[in-house]
């Protein structure tokens, strides 16, 4: 998927895993289907799971990433209304695989889709409980930094030009342009507030329609309060949207920064994996497709 990514066999990570948890057998260590794009993800055991980052870079940093998403790990569980994974060990760089790598706890459930809980009001309403004690939880005196999404719209115009000349053929390219030229200059709202900042299906666990755990959470820190509503436009349809949107009193301002943040996201998929990765892909047509059709957004 990505023009500097590792390569990581089963039999590697066999051998990684059991360096470092001695007690675990070969067989205990499984390899997780995924459409996830950043971390290969192996299952130890019943509790466990191994990520190893598919991407290279300088060793150094990596542990220094991983460290910091660790620490954000633990504050995210103090605070989440559904469980969600711990760090438990950090495995080092050896000749199997060149960077640190982690060990964290296993969350029990199925990954949501676009589709599996879009009509389930029990979802949509424990999407808001998770959402409201998130941002409910102190900064800590901290602020928004670096360059991804949940700062300021505009800074993002060149990632959307560009993926809207990447899109032509696959989209409606012309009606997103517009789209994105109102959205994109939409005024802030709020002081920022703790996100998990990337409430996409691939990092929700859903069982029996509910909300059953949150995954990938070492990102969580302060941004933009609209940045998290991104979920509701992923995963809910229209009347769950509204289920969410009532329970957390949002108004107009901040639904549409969400709308805008989901926009910016949705809009890299299609184009990025469209090969490399389809359920990402499909993920960002879905997800287009209902920002286009909202009436309330009128784009």
């Amino acid at each position: 998927m990505h023009a500097n990514q590792l390569s990581l066999g089963l039999a590697e990570a066999v051998r990684l895993v059991r360096g470092l948890l001695p007690s675990t057998a070969a067989s205990e260590v499984v390899a997780v289907e995924s459409s996830g794009t950043v971390n290969y993800l192996y299952r130890i055991g019943p509790g466990l799971a191994a990520r190893f980052p598919m991407q290279g870079t300088d060793a150094a940093l990596a542990r220094e990433t991983l460290l910091a998403e660790h620490a954000a790990m633990r504050e995210f569980a103090a605070v989440s209304t559904v469980p969600s994974p711990v760090p438990v060990a950090i495995g080092e760089p050896s000749a199997d695989y060149p960077l640190p790598w982690s060990i964290q706890t296993w969350i029990e459930g199925e990954t949501a889709t676009a589709t599996s809980a879009a009509s389930s009001t029990a979802f949509a309403l424990d999407l808001a409980a998770l959402i409201a004690s998130l941002r409910q939880a102190d900064t800590k005196g901290r602020s928004f930094s670096g360059g991804g999404r949940g700062g300021e719209l505009v800074t993002h115009d060149g990632w959307v030009a560009q993926c809207l000349r990447r899109s032509e053929g696959l989209l409606p390219v012309d009606r997103l342009r517009l789209a994105w030229s109102s959205l994109r200059l939409l005024p802030r709202h709020g002081d920022d507030v703790m996100s998990h900042k990337d409430l996409i299906p691939g990092n929700v666990v859903v069982g029996a329609d509910c909300l059953a755990g949150i995954l990938d959470t070492g990102g969580f820190g302060p941004a933009d309060p609209a940045l998290d509503l991104v979920a509701a436009w992923h995963m809910l349809d229209s009347s769950r949207r509204n289920v969410l949107r009532t329970t957390l009193a949002i108004g107009d301002l901040e639904w549409r920064r969400g709308a805008a943040w989901a926009f910016e996201q949705a809009i890299g998929l299609v184009w990025y994996y469209a090969d490399t990765n389809p359920a990402m892909s499909a993920l960002g047509r879905s997800t287009l497709e209902r920002l286009l059709a909202d009436p309330t957004l009128a784009l």
